[in-house]
């Protein structure tokens, strides 16, 4: 059962245009943010994520969290942060991550959506930044951009991102997730049009939900660091082996949805690029059959894509020690 712990007004009460702690005024223009931060026993991390928040320069936003069930001391971290009335807090029992985040969409006021894990952190003119591009391209529905990886104690560990893109980017989608949830910043269109997480496949309903979206809005991806992701030992999307088989549900059944806003030809391309990957990752870390098998896909949609026979050398002669996909 959720309820509230704070005495903020219910999500159909209207907006201040000035935040209760922030001291600046908002022009009446100004697009309300709505930040949705779902975490569970994060009682080391939440305040920072909170305080990144509390740091950016653009003031007008709310913060939505839903507590998941934690059993930690979560709820007493963010007591001192509930008189700020831009912060709501919500708890429900135990149900996942897509579940928290489906409700904060539910009580999310915004016409512009963010999304802040628990456990990472924003760069002070992040909200900023967006706004202003949302507001000069207006043909743009989902913004995304790199991000920097910090350890558990906030040390910079790599500045290194994946090859990330703009405009329809169904077709490299289908290869990988390439946009970081904690950097997006979408309309609330895109929602009320496809809904919101799936919650079917247990990890990545991140991918799941901008693959949906890459079917029909327009992405712009910005060079910049907006975000900061923090790697944790105790991370679903750590178990790779796990987040492999997701994906490929995620696709498959992405194909059989939407299948038809795409080329025949991308669909090969991307699905032959998408079991490469996994069969470079498998032949690093020494499982050859599970590679094999995944080569063995690849050659089914591409067989003479240079591609593919690169990734057939890399299972003769894996890079050993090399870090896996």
């Amino acid at each position: 059962m959720t309820h509230r712990f704070n005495s903020a007004a219910s999500p159909a009460a209207p907006q201040s245009r000035e935040g209760h702690q922030s001291g600046q005024l908002v022009p009446a223009s100004a697009p309300l943010v709505s930040i949705i931060t779902p975490t569970f026993n994060r009682e080391r991390t939440i305040t920072q994520a909170v305080e990144s928040v509390l740091a950016q320069s653009y003031p007008h936003w709310e913060l939505i969290i839903v507590d998941d069930g934690s059993r930690d001391g979560t709820r007493e971290k963010l007591a001192s942060y509930l008189d700020d009335d831009r912060i709501h807090y919500h708890f429900q029992e135990n149900q996942g991550q897509s579940i928290a985040r489906n409700l904060a969409l539910q009580y999310a006021r915004g016409e512009l959506l963010c999304f802040l894990d628990s456990d990472d952190l924003w760069v002070p003119k992040k909200l900023e930044r967006q706004v202003a591009l949302m507001q000069a391209h207006p043909e743009v529905d989902v913004l995304h951009s790199d991000e920097i990886m910090i350890d558990e104690q906030g040390r910079e560990l790599s500045r290194k991102n994946m090859r990330r893109y703009s405009g329809r980017i169904a077709r490299q989608m289908l290869v990988d997730n390439s946009v970081s949830i904690n950097t997006v910043m979408a309309r609330r269109e895109c929602f009320d049009a496809m809904g919101g997480f799936s919650g079917r496949y247990g990890v990545a309903d991140d991918y799941d939900i901008w693959l949906r979206f890459s079917a029909r809005f327009t992405f712009l991806y910005v060079p910049e660091y907006w975000g900061y992701y923090r790697v944790m030992a105790d991370q679903i999307s750590s178990d790779k082996k796990r987040r492999f088989a997701a994906n490929e549900a995620i696709i498959r059944d992405f194909i059989e949805e939407y299948g038809s806003t795409l080329k025949p030809g991308d669909i090969r391309w991307g699905l032959a690029r998408f079991y490469c990957r996994k069969a470079r990752h498998f032949a690093t870390v020494g499982k050859s059959a599970t590679a094999w098998r995944a080569v063995a896909q690849a050659l089914r949609y591409a067989p003479l894509d240079s591609v593919v026979w690169r990734t057939v050398y890399r299972v003769i002669f894996p890079r050993r020690g090399a870090r896996p996909d």
